[in-house]
């Protein structure tokens, strides 16, 4: 009895059981996706006299899907389809209502099927809708611009460009990536002479104009063309033999994606140029990150995913790659939190497969978490308010 009586002493003293407090919850998710791997996009792939030899040859016509990029997407789809039924967007034992999610495709072969991939992978037996026009019918949403629906200031996106190019000018990026064009010229060329290669035109940069991105041309243009090509052929599995003619490695493959990486940072993420050319795709973002669907999945392109990282500020590293360029299959994600308090936070990652992964088949994706740079007032952990990424996404 006296021993009962001093545990229920000690309990009154420790006082009532504190209930757990709730975490965050994700109320939707609003993802943009580039297409999978697809082979150049011209036959021939470059311009006669850039390499020594033919190119590769591929299984599918330029600028389609691959086998093997249909296969990665696949697995990508199985990952993202887990994660997003165990957090809550997703019904976990029935296909998801046409309202709960949106799924958008541009028009290109590529990007239904990689849309088509992804849900196979991600739902199963579900068949869900994917919203594209036909095929290779111009979609006004990826392409803003010539369809009218936003307009660049060329006064504000020059400006931004200058900001960007730096100081030194376009010469001095061409300094500065001099030893990654020798490295580069290698490869196309093995022993031949010049004039092999992607050039000794310095490069250069038309203006914007209210209907038209700026555009690059010269050495840098023709290096991340070239760079691209031998990444993908890399990407898809081909032997190495076939590897940019059995000379490149996959360090130089990496090495020499800043081409590509440099290229999105001069002319598709200044803010000027960013957001009047995703000014299509902001509403589709916008029913993920408002909550009027669970899900806004876009599989759009390379440029579209610079520019959105552009407009947020976001930066990412995967492996087999230079920073900040975009993968192939890679997406951002962003996340809508309720926290306990009832504030809507947004959080942002990077999610894609490294190239290894890619090239083998096998691997699961990594997830990056991303700070938010353009938010003015983060949150602990880098997170934003919903608010201000709203505010942040108009063109």
């Amino acid at each position: 009895m006296r021993k009962m009586m001093m545990i229920a002493a000690a309990l009154a003293c420790a006082g009532p059981v504190q209930a757990k407090t709730a975490g965050p919850v994700v109320e939707s998710v609003a993802v943009l996706m580039r297409h999978g791997i697809r082979p150049p996009t011209k036959d021939p792939a470059m311009p006669a006299g850039t390499a020594a030899s033919a190119w590769p040859r591929w299984d599918v016509p330029p600028g389609w899907l691959t086998g093997h990029g249909g296969q990665a997407v696949e697995r990508l789809g199985a990952e993202d389809g887990a994660w997003l039924r165990r957090i809550g967007v997703l019904p976990a034992a029935r296909c998801p209502a046409a309202a709960r999610m949106h799924l958008v495709a541009d028009s290109d072969q590529r990007t239904i099927a990689t849309a088509q991939h992804w849900a196979k992978g991600a739902l199963a037996k579900c068949a869900p809708a994917i919203d594209h026009l036909p095929q290779d019918q111009g979609d006004p949403r990826f392409g803003p611009l010539s369809a009218g629906l936003a307009r660049i200031d060329p006064v504000a996106a020059a400006g931004a460009v200058e900001q960007a190019v730096g100081p030194e000018g376009l010469a001095g990026i061409d300094r500065r990536l001099a030893p990654l064009y020798a490295r580069l010229n290698a490869i196309l060329c093995g022993g031949a002479a010049a004039p092999c290669g992607v050039g000794a035109e310095p490069t250069q940069i038309r203006p914007a104009t209210a209907e038209a991105r700026p555009k690059l041309s010269g050495v840098l243009d023709r290096a991340s063309t070239a760079a691209q090509i031998l990444l993908l052929e890399y990407a898809d599995g081909k032997p190495m033999g076939e590897v940019g003619w059995g000379r490149a490695s996959a360090r130089d493959i990496a090495a020499l994606s800043t081409f590509h990486a440099e290229e999105f940072r001069l002319l598709a993420r200044p803010r000027p140029i960013a957001a009047p050319n995703l000014a299509g795709l902001t509403p589709v973002l916008r029913e993920g990150l408002q909550g009027r669907v669970r899900l806004s999945l876009i599989l759009g392109h390379d440029t579209n995913i610079a520019n959105l990282a552009g407009v947020l500020g976001l930066h990412w590293r995967v492996a087999g790659f230079a920073a900040d360029d975009p993968a192939p299959g890679g997406a951002i994600v962003l996340e809508v939190l309720k926290m306990p308090s009832g504030q809507r936070l947004v959080r942002a990652s990077y999610r894609a497969q490294s190239l290894e992964a890619m090239r083998g088949g096998k691997g699961a994706s990594v997830r990056q978490p991303m700070a938010i740079k353009a938010c003015r007032h983060p949150a602990q952990g880098g997170l934003c308010s919903l608010d201000e990424v709203l505010a942040a996404l108009e063109p």
